[in-house]
């Protein structure tokens, strides 16, 4: 049991390896510091909203700009991505659909890495606010 629980975890670790270095290596890198910026910036407003609520807001601030610089920079990867699809299906002259379609996953994936980042950050804006109105009324 505990051997194929490690198999998966390995097996599931060099899947999700091989999507990050098919989205590239310096895209996917930039948008994963966004990441896990973003979850900095929020574990430290967590631990100061009874110490220094106005740290929490500062951090508040700093996590939307690193998650909204996420989104952005998965978005410009996506897009140079398309272009080096397009420049390689005019390269072909008559592209095969399978080719085509490759390149247009490719391009996809750092925007979709761009938007968890997104949405995995929003999150924890959303319950970052909503306990920093809790403590505000409390006070």
């Amino acid at each position: 049991m505990t051997l194929t629980l490690a198999l998966n975890s390995v097996i599931n670790f060099s899947v999700f390896m091989n999507i990050f270095m098919e989205g590239g290596p310096l895209f996917m890198t930039l948008i994963l510091i966004c990441l896990l910026v973003s979850i900095a910036f929020l574990v430290i407003g967590f631990f100061n909203v009874k110490k220094a609520s106005e740290k929490s807001f500062k951090m508040l601030k700093l996590t939307t700009d690193s998650s909204l610089l996420g989104l952005v920079i998965g978005f410009l990867g996506s897009v140079l991505g398309l272009i080096s699809a397009f420049d390689s299906v005019q390269a072909l002259g008559e592209p095969n659909p399978s080719i085509f379609a490759g390149g247009l996953r490719v391009s996809l994936l750092t925007a979709t890495f761009g938007l968890f980042t997104f949405v995995v950050a929003r999150i924890g804006i959303l319950v970052l606010r909503s306990v920093l109105k809790h403590e505000s009324k409390i006070e």
